[in-house]
């Protein structure tokens, strides 16, 4: 099949900033799509049909496939799979079948302008995301590049880093860079006082913590106090060697049975921005804990299914891991959870009770993995001394699924 999409980047500055090659896939287009902005910045003598998407934008897509064959145009802002359209669509033609011609991205210019090293930015996109998103990426000293919704965003991210205890962070407000009006803002984030801004506009953040705020790293672990909980909560040192064995890899996706405050699957999910998880949980304060603490720790994506196992799990995708933190002598919950597992995929469980201990121990026998016992001692006030306190032993089982 010939190359029949083209999806052409547009700057601020518009048609006059275009390639050659651009302008010729433009010029030759059959169909051009793109939004009203992007149409108005074409000479007005182009040939070629003109479509501006739909809301939703699905009934747009659908379109552009039912006429595979002729010569569409797609028009982008800056790099086309940069968060872009490109990325959608790629999703749904074939690339032997599109051509890309990018524009510089916001993301990029913002770095040109601020002398930052692109590869070293955190960057976040609120284009209709959860703002508690950002919090994912909050720690002392880091630059963040942040892809606004529109012109609320601005305080909306001010507010956040506020409450985070980054008050002191400075944010630059690029206004439609790249082009004759663009413009700067610059504040804190505890004073940003909501200056007017252009809807088209990139947030660029050097996180600065108040005093004593270290913020949260990605590593497994984090310090219990982290979570809200009512005491189901997988203590910090077990938690860490549960998520070794997990092993999570971008793009995975956990099952996390019996998630309890959620600590598992939120910290699979920190550990890098594409992975994915899904918390069961019966309890109804557990799942408010839940719920409230994917928000605090930047996991607002976690999806949370109230309910029981196994029953709760029949209609979930197939999961790359899965973690048993409850509830192992429920018949059929392992049974369940195996079959649905991916080929290659890992289960961990554990216990601290002698009969779900006697289940690990069969499994184990059937299906292989390692057995493991796990026993912390924390000090602890002893008199007038310190001495160590044992907590509850915990068995661990950990396979690979074939």
């Amino acid at each position: 099949m010939h190359k029949w999409l083209s999806i052409v980047g547009l700057g601020e500055d518009g048609y006059a900033g275009v390639s050659p090659v651009a302008r010729a896939l433009i010029a030759q287009a059959d169909v051009l799509v793109g939004g009203a902005r992007h149409l108005a910045m074409l000479p007005s003598d182009t040939a070629g049909e003109r479509w501006t998407w739909t809301s939703p934008i699905a009934a747009s897509i659908q379109a552009i496939v039912s006429r595979r064959g002729q010569r569409l145009c797609v028009l982008a802002s800056g790099d086309p799979m940069c968060y872009g359209i490109g990325v959608t669509l790629s999703h749904v033609v074939a690339i032997d079948e599109i051509t890309m011609v990018p524009a510089p991205s916001a993301l990029s210019l913002a770095c040109a302008r601020l002398g930052w090293s692109l590869p070293d930015v955190e960057i976040v996109s609120l284009c209709g995301r959860d703002p508690a998103l950002l919090h994912a990426v909050l720690y002392p000293g880091a630059r963040v590049l942040v892809l606004s919704a529109g012109k609320q965003t601005p305080p909306v991210v001010a507010a956040g880093l506020t409450r985070q205890g980054f008050g002191a962070s400075q944010l630059t407000v690029f206004e439609r860079l790249g082009g004759a009006h663009e413009r700067l803002l610059q504040g804190t984030a505890s004073s940003w006082h909501g200056p007017d801004v252009d809807p088209l506009h990139t947030i660029a953040l050097t996180c600065i913590a108040d005093s004593g705020v270290t913020g949260w790293s990605r590593l497994a672990g984090l310090p219990d106090a982290a979570y809200q909980h009512d005491g189901q909560l997988t203590k910090r040192e077990v938690r860490a060697m549960t998520l070794a064995a997990l092993a999570p890899l971008p793009g995975q996706l956990l099952w996390d049975v019996g998630a309890g405050c959620g600590s598992l699957s939120i910290e699979w999910m920190r550990s890098d921005a594409r992975c994915q998880a899904i918390a069961i949980e019966q309890h109804p304060t557990r799942v408010q804990y839940l719920a409230a603490n994917a928000t605090a720790l930047g996991t607002p994506t976690l999806r949370i299914v109230a309910g029981t196992a196994p029953t709760a799990l029949t209609e979930l995708p197939a999961p790359d891991a899965v973690f048993i933190g409850g509830g192992l002598t429920t018949a059929h919950l392992f049974d369940t959870c195996w079959q649905a597992l991916r080929p290659g995929g890992r289960l961990v469980a554990n216990t601290v009770t002698v009969e779900s201990e006697q289940l690990l121990y069969q499994w184990q026998r059937q299906y292989g993995g390692d057995l493991s016992r796990i026993a912390i001692q924390r000090a602890a006030p002893l008199g007038a001394f310190l001495g160590w306190k044992a907590l509850a032993p915990v068995t661990q089982w950990a396979v690979v699924k074939p």
